[in-house]
């Protein structure tokens, strides 16, 4: 199927019936001989929703609520499909499930098909696999691009402010921050009471004002301790989901409700900030620049292990089909590549249906990494900004 669900969530044999070539393709051996170490994603990637407005399992019984799992799966009953791989983050497990879960709903005699689900997306955010593929081909990219910014740092005496990508979990920064040779680095999992209050109504609100300050006070120890006028601070684009309601207004959400955070560009706004800050705080200016990183490290010459889990997942998809006789499992590996299958069920909430995602745990010892490699600041009391 061409672009995911785009074109199968309004399927309709008479209206909008699927066309080979436009919605989906065949493909043969010769297609796909060779493209292990190809870029970008041979048959299109999708946001579409088709689950959208299912909010338990009491809904899958609610036939306004599954029109658009029902156009799916009459597409591909009616395309003669025995089984489905489903290649995606949380929205597309979530997804997979739901399809799984509303098959198990028709009546005994309706036509079915299998459905296994391949773990894709740089996040890494993942319950039930240690990484996913695509996570150290991004985080390569992305921190040989953050110490090609160090060394301009290094060159201009200024500061740089990098945001990844990252919504819900902090391991795409990390792995780049570590990697990179950052300064500092700072997700979701890193927004304590002082960063991240609670405000009217009980919602959280990042607070810039303090988040700037904790990196002042990081280029004063670098000045100040090290002599050193210059860094690289990595930021998790999720930050901007905890922004004030005013930041927000008018920007785009995708199908599952997910803000378009590639258009608030959270790099820069917080640099400039920063900026302010220490002008504020010191009395003379620092130049300090935001970076937006993302895209580039998505479509990148995959690393090598990157090529032997996805070709290892890939295969472990038809094993879990024509091997393992499986249907609604999640293909994984541990250690040395072993593949392991991983009941829906286990990685669902059984009373929302919403994929539960993996963050980093604070305290963890790849969380302690990151710290321990980072600079230290132990700001003092009587700390005298002039």
């Amino acid at each position: 199927m061409l672009n995911g669900y785009t074109a199968l969530q309004h399927y309709d044999r008479q209206e909008a019936p699927l066309v080979e070539g436009e919605h989906y393709r065949v493909l043969r051996e010769r297609d796909v001989s060779g493209i292990r170490n190809a870029r970008g994603v041979l048959i299109g990637t999708g946001r579409a929703n088709p689950g959208k407005g299912i909010d338990g399992p009491a809904d899958l019984a609610d036939p306004v609520r599954c029109q658009g799992l029902a156009r799916v799966y009459q597409g591909i009953v009616d395309l003669g499909v025995d089984a489905l791989i489903s290649i995606g983050g949380d929205d597309t497990l979530k997804t997979a499930n739901l399809l799984y879960r509303y098959q198990q709903q028709l009546p005994a005699e309706s036509p079915r098909f299998r459905v296994v689900h391949l773990p894709k997306t740089i996040d890494n955010d993942y319950r039930g696999i240690d990484f996913t593929f695509g996570f150290f081909t991004a985080v390569d990219v992305m921190a040989k691009e953050v110490q090609n910014l160090r060394a301009d740092a290094m060159a201009t005496r200024s500061w740089f402010v990098v945001e990844t990508m990252g919504r819900k979990a902090g391991w795409l920064s990390y792995g780049v921050g570590i990697a990179g040779d950052a300064n500092l680095v700072i997700a979701v999992e890193d927004l304590d009471q002082d960063l991240c209050p609670a405000v009217e109504g009980g919602q959280r609100e990042l607070n810039l004002v303090a988040l700037a300050d904790r990196i002042v006070d990081l280029i004063q120890v670098r000045e100040r301790r090290e002599n050193k006028h210059y860094g690289v601070v990595v930021v998790a684009e999720g930050l901007a989901e905890f922004l004030a309601p005013r930041y927000l207004d008018g920007v785009s959400r995708d199908d599952h409700g997910h803000i378009s955070l590639g258009n608030l560009d959270l790099g820069k706004f917080l640099a400039g900030i920063v900026a302010e800050r220490y002008h504020e705080r010191v009395g003379r200016d620092r130049k300090v620049k935001g970076i937006q990183l993302g895209y580039e490290s998505r479509t990148a010459p995959p690393h090598a292990f990157d090529v032997m889990l996805g070709s290892q997942l890939g295969v472990g998809a038809y094993r879990a089909l024509e091997e393992e006789g499986l249907d609604g499992h999640m293909v994984s590996v541990l250690g040395q590549l072993q593949l392991q299958y991983v009941p829906f069920a286990d990685l669902v909430d059984p009373e929302t249906l919403v994929t539960e995602l993996r963050s980093i745990v604070p305290g963890s010892d790849f969380h302690r990494l990151a710290r321990f490699l980072e600079t230290r600041v132990d700001r003092l009391s009587g700390w005298d900004d002039s």
